[in-house]
Parts: C-alpha cells; structure tokens; sequence
C-alpha cells in the first residue's frame, strides 16, 4: 500500500459556494439599490435554469436504466416504488397538518379585515393562465406519453421516469452477451452528461445573480413589510419541520442531516439563489449516488419526489390557508381545516408541471371549502415569491432524506461509504470510482463494474493515494 500527502485544499475563491453565495449577495444589493436594472438580469437566472432542465430528461433516464438493470425485477421495484409513494405521503401529510397548527397558533391574517371585493380576481386567471389541476384519472394518464421523443422533448420526469423503467427492466432481461455492452456504453454517456453538467455549473454563480436581483427588485422589500407574518410563520414552520424530519431519519437511517447539508452546501444554495430545485437536478443525483444510495434507488425516487413530495409547498399551501381565511375575517372550523388537509394531499401531488401551480391548487382548495371567497388568494401574489427560497429548499432536502431512508429500507444503502463522505474522510468525484484521502480513519472502495450490486457495507483491501474533488 502506498499513501502520498493528500492535495492541496483549493483557494476559498474557487469555491463554488462560495462563488455563488458573492453572486446571491450582489443580486440583492442589485435588487435593492436598482431595482429598475434588476428587471433586465432575468434572462441570466433563466438561461442557467435552461441549460440544466436541458440535461434532466436524459440524465435521469440514464441514472435509471443503469440503475434497475442489475435489480431486473418488477416486483423490486415496486417495492421501492411502493415504499416510496407511502413515505412521500407520511411526510406531505405531516407537513400540511403542521402548517395548519402553524396557521392556528401564529394566526399571520389576524387583523388585517379585508374586503375580498376589493381585490382583483382577476390577477388570478392572468397568474394562473386558466390552468387547473389534473384529476385522478387525467393525472395517471399523463404519466403514459403519446410518443418517447414527446416524453423527452416536453421535459415530463415522470413519463421519462416510465420509460426508462420499462426500458432497465428489459435490459436485464435481455442476453447475456448483449447487456454488459450496452450497459457499458449507457454508462458512459452518463458520464459525458455530468461532465457538461459540471462545464454549466460554472456559470452557476451568474444564474444566482440575475435569478435574485430579479427577485428582489420586483418583490423585495415592500412585499416582505406588507406580508412580514406570513413569511416568519412559513419559514418557522419549515424549520420545524425539518428539524422533526432530521431526528426520524437520522433513527432510520444513521444520516446526520447537518453534514449532509455540509456536503450538498453548493446545490443547497444555487436552488435557493435561483428559486429552482430542478436547477440542482443532476448535481443532487450525483451527490446521493457518491453517499453511498443505490443509482436504482436514486433514479426512482428523486424524479418521482419532485412530483409526490412537496413539503415546502405543502407547509405553504396549508398555512396560506388559514391566512386568507383570518385576513378577510373567516374563523375556520376543525371540520373545515380536515377538508383542506384531505383535499391537498390529493392536489398536492399534481402541482408539478402546472403555471402557477401554488395558486390553482389554493383557488381549488377555496372553491371546495367555500369559507371564503376564492378572489381572497390574490392576496398573495405579491408574497408568493417571498416564499419559494423556503418551498425549494424544504423540497430538496425532504427528496434527499427520502432517498436515504427507501434505500435503508432496502438494504442498498452503504452505510460505511456514506459515513466515509458525509465526514469528509472520503471525497467522490465519480460516484463509481471513489478515493480517499489518506489519514486515521480513512477507508478506499473499490469501483464498481456497471451492474453490478451495491452491497450493504462494502470493504477493501487497499487504500488510493489521491483525491478528487467535488465539482
């Protein structure tokens, strides 16, 4: 065994934390002090996102079939579809029933007396763009595409997410002597995907920039005055939330939230910079698998969770609730906040994909309650966007955790290897060819030949010299 001084820490500058927090900082200095420049900074926050919503659709179908095609059973996976959909809907459920205590106890409307006939209703329709939420029925026969290309040129994840599965599970089913090749060469044009993904995380500290001037200086400091309560409440709330979330999946799976933060701390803070989860889409995925998750694991449940796991948007939904109710003076009862929960565990889940979803599901909400005038949640939209660093951020780490506990569920978490990255003794570049840096403690894993089974606890006989760094 031969053991070499481990590399050089990298400037402080040349951080992509770091990087992306100086560009969070000037876009709010920008939105502040020049609030009229703002407005033309958008296209750099949108062109960002572009980029990488460009590369999700292929990426996961590769991170997917590469993935299933060493489990090869349908009944495996659904097991972990199973187990997945029931935890996103234990956590949705939690998250929603605590906004309404939040929406109880803090009471964020309480006094304002509005008259819901002063506002303009309008502004809804025009937000919304006449979109409503898919029914049962609708929303399962939109997971199945009118064509392959279609899936892959509309950005659907999840009928993205169905192919790929159809097409891993047959991929193990086929001969022997074809699989390995194929499998090689799919694998390898993951790779060539997160390598143009690490080429547009350069210009992630620009997209942050432009994405938060924008922000700010369209809705930046009169909205949070108006609305100051609410915000409090849904952040308050969220932290709540995942300081519960913390605590069970740290029993569960031995995962210390506070590290894993540590380790995700650049795509944590690119998703709050530019308002978009799906922004960090492709970094996440290559994080979770380097922590030791089994690719399949990761591939079902990360895509799936961003359509059935909204616990941000969950927490919003159901305090925003009750703050329509009490700011146009509307006392809802035991019976009617039960209704609200039911019918948001439902419409919850088909947000994704629909123009300004957190509107249309608070109108439909409204409408089917009837407590209170559905013209109420124009009240709003001017602190709608106040919210989103709390919706993405609390999304995001609440797919993550997901991902931990289904793989834990079924033993394709590797437990050591997440021990060894999340406390910094090992450092992944490559999720397949992982090296350590020498020192007490330190432990090597071997890479992995396509296919072939992430164990429970992996072991190895020798150390590797060098390390890579994290892009």
């Amino acid at each position: 065994m031969t053991t070499t001084e481990a590399p050089k820490k990298k400037p402080w500058y040349r951080s992509l934390f770091v990087q992306v927090l100086i560009g969070i900082a000037a876009g709010i200095s920008t939105g502040i002090f020049f609030p009229d420049f703002s407005h033309h900074l958008a296209p750099l926050g949108q062109g960002f996102i572009k980029l990488i919503k460009m590369l999700v659709s292929p990426l996961i179908f590769l991170v997917v079939v590469t993935g299933i095609a060493k489990v090869g059973s349908m009944a495996a996976l659904g097991k972990i579809g199973a187990k997945a959909l029931l935890w996103f809907t234990v956590c949705t459920t939690f998250a929603l029933g605590l906004g309404l205590l939040v929406g109880n106890v803090v009471k964020p409307g309480a006094g304002l007396n509005i008259d819901p006939a002063t506002l303009d209703a309008g502004a809804i329709e025009e937000q919304t763009h006449g979109e409503k939420l898919p029914g049962g029925v609708d929303f399962v026969m939109n997971i199945i595409p009118t064509s392959v290309v279609d899936a892959f040129a509309k950005n659907n994840l999840l009928q993205v997410l169905l192919f790929a599965v159809l097409f891993g599970v047959a991929l193990a089913a086929i001969s022997e002597k074809v699989q390995p090749v194929l499998l090689e060469v799919l694998d390898q044009a993951m790779h060539v995907i997160f390598r143009i993904v690490s080429y547009i995380m350069y210009l992630a500290p620009l997209g942050a920039f432009g994405a938060m001037a924008f922000t700010v200086g369209n809705y930046g400091a009169d909205s949070l005055a108006s609305f100051g309560m609410l915000v409090l409440a849904c952040y308050g709330a969220a932290i709540v939330f995942i300081l519960i979330l913390a605590v069970a999946v740290r029993l569960i799976t031995g995962v210390s939230t506070w590290k894993f933060l540590a380790y995700c701390r650049e795509e944590f803070m690119l998703a709050l910079g530019t308002g978009s989860s799906e922004a960090v889409m492709p970094s996440i995925i290559k994080k979770l698998d380097g922590a030791g998750c089994d690719r399949s694991v990761v591939g079902l449940v990360i895509p799936t969770g961003y359509s059935f796991n909204l616990d941000g948007a969950a927490i919003y939904l159901s305090l925003s609730m009750m703050f329509l109710a009490q700011a146009v003076g509307v006392d809802l009862g035991v019976g009617q906040q039960v209704a609200i929960m039911g019918i948001l565990i439902l419409s919850s889940k088909g947000m994704a994909g629909v123009p300004g979803s957190a509107f249309v599901a608070l109108s439909a909400t409204a409408a089917a309650v009837g407590a209170f005038p559905v013209a109420a949640v124009a009240l709003l939209l001017g602190a709608d966007r106040l919210m989103d660093s709390m919706r993405v951020a609390t999304n995001l780490l609440g797919n993550c955790l997901a991902t931990f506990v289904i793989a834990r569920w079924e033993g394709l978490l590797d437990t050591e290897k997440m021990k060894a990255v999340l406390d910094g003794t090992l450092v992944v570049d490559d999720p397949d060819d992982a090296r350590t840096h020498p020192g007490p403690g330190s432990a090597a894993f071997p890479p992995r030949a396509p296919g072939e089974p992430r164990r429970e606890k992996d072991t190895a006989d020798s150390t590797e010299p060098e390390g890579a760094e994290n892009v």
